[in-house]
């Protein structure tokens, strides 16, 4: 059974159908990644998956269960998926050790010490720990996402959701980001990406669904989506991605 199954999920906005009809699946252990056109649907797909945004119609089976029907605890289900935003989302008023261990001692009830426990070692995962008592003012973009993404996983989450990690970065801190990324992906984190980074896409994905006008056109592996895929579209697109990269 897949740990999250997407069945003809759509999501209009006004008049306007963003999402037509997805359909997905993602199991345990998987790293999976969103590409396509801007405007097509990408992020809203993430924020559908996780209640941020509420779909018009369709499912989102997680665990097993419908999380999309009335009733559903929407903080429990949220407490088991991470969530990295393209803005890093922290606290400004807050350390990096604060932020990491503010959910773990508010939602997951842990005792002071057992939560700065955990996040001395989740931070030691990604090169942080000499920057835990940082102010975000007092970071870097890529320590901020490091951060951000330390601040996730330490919730021990089903799955991690990335939403334009680094678009908000230089090459360097991007670069930064990515390997931090390849190594959860090494260590077979489940997680679902979205990027218009074609470098952060080779490196993190098991494949990647092409979205345009609010389907999945194809789903297939990094290579054949780059430089070998029969529908001309496809091709077109991710040729002008590298181009620009």
């Amino acid at each position: 059974m897949a740990l999250l199954e997407v069945k003809n999920l759509v999501k209009r906005f006004d008049d306007k159908d963003v999402l037509r009809g997805i359909n997905m699946e993602l199991s345990e252990g998987q790293s999976k990644v969103v590409m396509g056109p801007s405007g097509c649907g990408k992020s809203t797909l993430l924020r559908c998956l996780n209640l941020l945004i509420q779909p018009t119609s369709g499912e989102v089976i997680f665990k097993g269960e419908d999380i999309t029907r009335p009733g559903v605890d929407i903080r429990k289900v949220r407490a088991d998926i991470g969530f990295v935003f393209q803005q890093f989302a922290l606290y400004r008023h807050l350390t990096v050790e604060e932020n990491v261990t503010l959910g773990l001692r508010k939602l997951k009830k842990m005792k002071k010490k057992e939560a700065v426990e955990k996040a001395a070692h989740e931070l030691a995962r990604v090169d942080m720990v000499e920057h835990r008592n940082k102010y975000p003012a007092q970071l870097s973009g890529g320590q901020k996402q490091r951060a951000a993404i330390v601040r996730a996983l330490a919730m021990d989450p089903a799955v991690l959701f990335l939403d334009e990690p680094t678009s908000a970065l230089d090459p360097e801190m991007s670069r930064e980001v990515v390997t931090v990324i390849n190594k959860l992906y090494l260590d077979n984190i489940t997680m679902l990406c979205v990027t218009h980074d074609p470098f952060l896409a080779k490196y993190i994905s098991d494949s990647i669904l092409f979205i345009d006008k609010g389907v999945v056109v194809t789903e297939d592996i990094a290579e054949r989506l780059f430089y070998d895929h029969a529908d001309l579209r496809v091709k077109q697109f991710f040729m002008s991605v590298i181009d620009h990269r």
